[in-house]
């Protein structure tokens, strides 16, 4: 944990610029998080409340958030009861992590009176409340009800009297550097951290770590040790010279006495919150999209697995049909053979004449026997040629499948990852998968696919073209590249089409070479060496009517095998 009280008392000092500010606008992006836009000092601020389980707290932003075109109701609420209020105070409640933000409004009377937004930032049960000037709550973002009416009952619903969450640790704030002492010795654990973060309100394990690096001291419990930190929490709570700053792929507060960037550790905050929320929201979407892919590929290759097991059931269809033109040449004899056990033994004139045992049933002709088999075998060898075509668009399908999680593979943002989703969203061959996966999706921002979102690069003089993705690679190579521009692709390996545009000229080997390090390069053989990579002219590259996005089949082509490279 990093956003802990210690932070969160750096913040609010901070956000007292907002003191004798006017809330203008308030608006709820998402079911946890509500953002106020207040002017105070000439300047417009934007606080963001966010009360999610893992990413809570509350700091000025400069990201833009998009908003629903209708309002939820907690949102309808401050709006009836804050728009145009101005903030009195800001504050905290020790060190536990929440803030007090109380407006000065006027009722239905025209009176002028209190209320106060209380924002509780304890993890899951993080929570917005609005207060009215009794200190009753009026509304909150998640209500609880225990059902039981008790003063002493902590229930967060309207009407309801608002209640202070409890807490077993002590307010460090409060003590004397020798109380401290005391209760840290009467403690039975052995490491800074630990004793600091289960004993005190609003010190996290990561604070302490911190301040031990700061101070270059031990994680050992020692007077000496106990004193030093006494000091350094104080010294942090006291100070205008906090900064937050990265540490252990998270972030902590630290004495900077060089000059301080006004509202450093809020926007340190909002920056590092959007990273991380963009990198959770890009690993989503694209685990969304390979859960939507994988599915489609189970759902093929079993659809295989059933062709093959087809395939491999008309093995025999020829041996029926042997079967009933030997009992064809046979009909006039039949009945003077040796017939047992529903087995008549003839000669096969198509092996040297070695007898073979032929079934057959007793209670039909011999004629119909011998139509039974031929009906078998006409119907196996019907069946063949269907599931050979069906067997054929599979591994076709299969073989888009592998390109687009490739593509996913290299996807480095949220639209890239947009693209892969507009073009499979279009393609029949997901269309369960989409519709039971559509609710997972439904916060990611769509934008639209840009097919000229293509790479381009200078190249000896010429312009090279490389495809990011299946789309791009069709709209590439059909509809951008001449007939006279030259093509690359990887020899039966999942990446991107290549276009040199040459205009009519030959190009030097040196230049079909470095356009074939490319295509290696940006494909799935990336890591690998000695690539084999076919070129042809763009004329000789087709696209049947029907074929997956990204398939095409080309001819007279050359290969020539590299070692994958960007360097050009």
């Amino acid at each position: 944990m990093a956003f802990d009280g210690m932070v969160l008392k750096s913040v609010v000092k901070e956000l007292n610029i907002l003191k004798n500010g006017k809330v203008n606008r308030i608006y709820e992006p998402s079911n946890n998080n509500i953002i106020f836009s207040i002017y105070a000092e000439g300047s417009t601020y934007a606080l963001d409340i966010d009360v999610s389980a893992n990413n809570y707290r509350i700091n000025l932003t400069t990201h833009e958030k998009s908003n629903p075109y209708v309002a939820p109701n907690f949102c309808m609420l401050l709006r009836k009861y804050l728009i145009g209020a101005r903030i009195n105070k800001i504050y905290t409640n020790g060190l536990e992590r929440i803030v007090f933000i109380e407006f000065e409004c006027f009722n239905e009377m025209n009176d002028k009176i209190t209320r106060t937004l209380v924002i509780e930032l304890m993890g899951k049960y993080s929570n917005i409340i609005l207060l009215n000037h009794e200190n009753v709550i009026l509304d909150a973002l998640k209500r609880f009800d225990t059902n039981v009416i008790n003063a002493d009952e902590r229930n967060i619903m309207p009407m309801r009297k608002y209640i202070l969450p409890s807490s077993n640790k002590k307010d460090i704030e409060t003590l004397s550097k020798e109380n401290f002492m005391v209760i840290c010795k009467s403690q039975n654990i052995h490491t800074l951290d630990l004793l600091l973060s289960s004993t005190f309100t609003g010190i996290s394990k990561l604070f302490i770590q911190s301040a031990l690096d700061f101070l270059k001291i031990s994680n050992t419990v020692s007077d000496k040790n106990l004193e030093e930190l006494y000091d350094y929490i104080f010294n942090i709570l006291s100070s205008n010279n906090v900064v937050c700053k990265k540490y252990k792929n998270n972030y902590s507060i630290f004495i900077d006495n060089n000059e301080k960037e006004s509202f450093q550790i809020n926007f340190f905050l909002d920056d590092f919150y959007y990273e991380k929320m963009q990198e959770d929201l890009f690993k989503n979407y694209r685990n969304n999209l390979l859960k939507v892919i994988n599915n489609t590929l189970d759902k093929i290759t079993k659809k295989l697995d059933n062709i093959n097991n087809k395939i491999e059931a008309c093995k025999d269809m020829n041996k029926y049909k042997i079967y009933g033109e030997l009992l064809i040449a046979n009909i006039y004899r039949i009945n003077t053979l040796n017939i047992s056990d529903n087995f008549v033994e003839l000669e096969n004139y198509y092996d040297n004449n070695n007898i073979v045992s032929v079934p057959v049933n007793t209670d039909i002709s011999t004629s119909q026997n011998a139509e039974k088999y031929f009906r078998k075998y006409n119907k196996l060898k019907n069946t063949l040629e269907v599931v050979n075509i069906q067997k054929k668009d599979a591994e076709k399908e299969l073989n888009y499948l592998g390109s687009l999680i490739y593509e996913l593979d290299n996807a480095t943002d949220i639209d890239a990852i947009n693209e892969i989703y507009n073009e499979i969203s279009e393609n029949i061959l997901f269309n369960d998968n989409i519709k039971q996966n559509k609710n997972s999706n439904k916060n990611i921002k769509s934008s639209l696919s840009s097919q000229d979102n293509y790479m381009r690069l200078n190249l000896d003089g010429y312009t090279v073209l490389v495809g990011k993705n299946n789309r791009q690679n069709d709209y590439l190579t059909m509809k951008i590249a001449n007939d006279n521009d030259y093509w690359f692709h990887t020899k039966d390996i999942h990446g991107s089409h290549v276009i040199l545009r040459c205009s009519g000229d030959t190009p030097k080997m040196e230049t079909i070479i470095k356009c074939a390090k490319l295509a290696a390069y940006y494909s799935k053989a990336k890591f690998s060496s000695n690539v084999p990579v076919d070129y042809t002219l763009k004329k000789y590259v087709k696209k049947p009517n029907g074929s997956q996005p990204g398939y095409v089949i080309y001819t007279n082509q050359k290969t020539v095998n590299v070692e994958p490279s960007s360097l050009i």
